[in-house]
Formats: C-alpha cells, sequence, structure tokens
C-alpha cells in the first residue's frame, strides 16, 4: 500500500498531471520496454509480449491491448488573490460542495516540484457560527463562496501565488478496517492496479499499451488522442465506481456493494461495453475464482467513451473498482475489491491473444 499512499499524497489536478507522471515513472523503472509522453501529456508505457518458456512465437501480430488509467484528480486552481491575501479558487472537476469547507489544503506555486508548496485552510466567507443567522446557517456554500487563507501577508502571497496555481485538498491515507481511505482513490488506485496487474502478469502473448491519461475529470480529454495513436486492438478503461450500499440509498440505485469483488461496468451515460468482452472477463472470472459483478451507471462516464469513438472505432471493455463516497477526500475502498479489480486485469493480459 506504500505505492498507492504516494499516488494518492501526490498532486496532480487536470491539467497539472506533472508529479503524478514522475512518481509513475520512478516507480515503474524496468517494468516497461517503452515510455513517452504525447503532446497532452498522457504517460504511455508499452510493455512487449512476454511468451510462456517453450512456447512457438505466432506468426500474427500479437493483440495489441490498450489500458487507461486516469492520473488526474478533482481540484482547484487559483482564480483571483485579493487585496487582503486570501485567494478564491475555480474548481477543476466536479465536487459536492457540501464536503468542501473547513478542509486543510495546499497551494502549489510550482505544478512540478514541492518545494513551493504553501499550507491554507479552505472556508467559505462570510460570518462564523457564532454570529451567523439562521439563514445563514441554512445555506450551503458554493465554490464560488470559498476562500483559501495562507496565514500569510498580503504582500508574502501576491509575491508566491500566482492565478492558475495548483490547489489540492490535504486530507491522510490510512487503513479503516478491511477498507482503504484517501483522497482522490479516483482514480490512483487505477493507477495502482495497473502497475500491479502488469508486474503480476509476467508472460503474456499481447502487446500491452498502458496509458496514464490526463484531463478525464474534465471531460476525458486525454484517451482518445492515446488511443488514436496506439490504434489497439481491445481498449480496456480502469476507474473507480459509485459504492452506495450505505443508510439513505435505496437497494435498487446501490451500483456496486462493497466487497462483492470487481465491477464489470455494463453501460454508463456515455459507452455500452462491448458484449462479448463483458460475457469474456465473466467468464474468465469464473474459471479463476475472481469476484465480480454487473454494473449500470445511470450518470457519468469514464476513459471508454471517447476511446470507442476515435478513428474508425475501437471495443471497449471497462473494470470498475467499487469506492464509497467518491468525490470526497474520504473515498473509501474495500481490499477484497482492490485485489479483485486488480486480479481480474491481470488474468486477462496473461491469455489475451
Amino acid at each position: 500500500m506504500k505505492l498507492l499512499e504516494t499516488l494518492t499524497r501526490t498532486p496532480s489536478i487536470a491539467g497539472r498531471e506533472y508529479r503524478l507522471r514522475q512518481a509513475i515513472l520512478e516507480n515503474t523503472k524496468g517494468l516497461f520496454d517503452e515510455t513517452s509522453v504525447d503532446a497532452l501529456g498522457s504517460l504511455i508505457c508499452r510493455r512487449k509480449p512476454r511468451l510462456a518458456r517453450g512456447a512457438t512465437k505466432s506468426r500474427r501480430k500479437p493483440l495489441r491491448v490498450m489500458i487507461a488509467a486516469h492520473m488526474d484528480q478533482i481540484g482547484f486552481m487559483v482564480r483571483h488573490v485579493e487585496s487582503n491575501g486570501f485567494l478564491r479558487v475555480q474548481n477543476v472537476g466536479g465536487f459536492d460542495t457540501r464536503n468542501l469547507f473547513a478542509r486543510l489544503v495546499t497551494v502549489c506555486t510550482d505544478a512540478r516540484s514541492p518545494m513551493g508548496d504553501l499550507p491554507g485552510v479552505m472556508n467559505p466567507a462570510g460570518r462564523p457560527i457564532h454570529i451567523a443567522s439562521d439563514e445563514d446557517k441554512k445555506t450551503v456554500p458554493q465554490i464560488s463562496d470559498l476562500v483559501v487563507d495562507l496565514g500569510l501577508s498580503a504582500d508574502k502571497v501576491e509575491k508566491q501565488v500566482h492565478i492558475g496555481d495548483m490547489v489540492v485538498i490535504d486530507a491522510p491515507f490510512r487503513k479503516v478496517g478491511n477498507t482503504v481511505v484517501g483522497q482522490c482513490l479516483d482514480n490512483r488506485v487505477a493507477c495502482w492496479m495497473a502497475i500491479r496487474a502488469v508486474e503480476k502478469a509476467k508472460r503474456h502473448p499481447c502487446d500491452i499499451f498502458v496509458v496514464f491519461t490526463v484531463q478525464e475529470e474534465v471531460g476525458c480529454r486525454g484517451a482518445g488522442p492515446a488511443a488514436q495513436a496506439i490504434n489497439p486492438d481491445i481498449a480496456i478503461a480502469l476507474d473507480t465506481t459509485l459504492c452506495v450500499d450505505t443508510p439513505g440509498v435505496p437497494e435498487d440505485q446501490r451500483v456496486t456493494k462493497q466487497g462483492q469483488g470487481a465491477g464489470l461496468l455494463v453501460m454508463d451515460s456515455s459507452t455500452i461495453a462491448d458484449l462479448e468482452l463483458l460475457e469474456f472477463f465473466e467468464k474468465l472470472a469464473g474459471q479463476k475464482k475472481i469476484k465480480t459483478q454487473r454494473t449500470i451507471l445511470p450518470r457519468g462516464g469514464n476513459d471508454a467513451a471517447t476511446i470507442q469513438r476515435k478513428a474508425a472505432g475501437f471495443r471497449v471493455m471497462t473494470l470498475v473498482c467499487p469506492t464509497r463516497y467518491i468525490h470526497t477526500v474520504t473515498e473509501m475502498i474495500h481490499l477484497d475489491d482492490l485485489h479483485a479489480t486488480c486480479d481480474m486485469l491481470s488474468a486477462y493480459l496473461v491469455q489475451a491473444s
């Protein structure tokens, strides 16, 4: 879990994925045969086929399998520096504002290096509770109401902070019961699973292209250009999905259940999975005794949507990991589901031909 902790604690919002890209490169040395960064910033890592000992090389070209795991997180950019030194922010990706105030944050004045990081506190502007009106107390603050306090004089803030600087919420990564909890498990957990699955698949007949994509949280922008460059036979998107088996949610809206294994995404609002791939994964899971659950997400999408529509179109499948409290700083994933999703991907890569 040390690698997963490192990934979740590395600030990299959409459009500012520099630090996470470097962290992935540092933690995958020797795993891939080729690495490159495309024009948008997606990290493309290729691992050529590793045939089993004694296996005869096929005359056919090996299957080209693309794995897409987005490496951006939801966060903020500084949009205004007030004359008194307080910062106003612009969200980058979708937040539930009910979970945003009274938070520690980090303002990253250098997107590439932590040397200039500044700790801060984010709260809504306005009267505190002791002098707030009853109407004030009922209002859920909007992102436009939030201010970041760096605890510095206005002149110091003005010298160090610029419009467009990255701002991320500062929250711990920890084990809670049989789960892991942290910020941006969406989608650092998929980056972790992609790395671990390739490590496990020591022998594989397919040509693997793991793409750590950019800007998924603001419209799945990075995956499509990468897919067009790779031209895969099969594309597998790795992501998290809603696990709302919690109080206050009707049973028919659960999407997935915690502890029931990897999610095989049938459809969401932007993609319908290739039926043959879906059935193949399900059959393989049965053979390998890997727990899976079919799932439909009524609203939302992932990298599979833009991959599917690129060039002449590509066959896509999405593996999702059930996640409670998604798009908050306390995202929770059961360890059984985490490992089942990783095992499912690795099992596919070992026999994909």
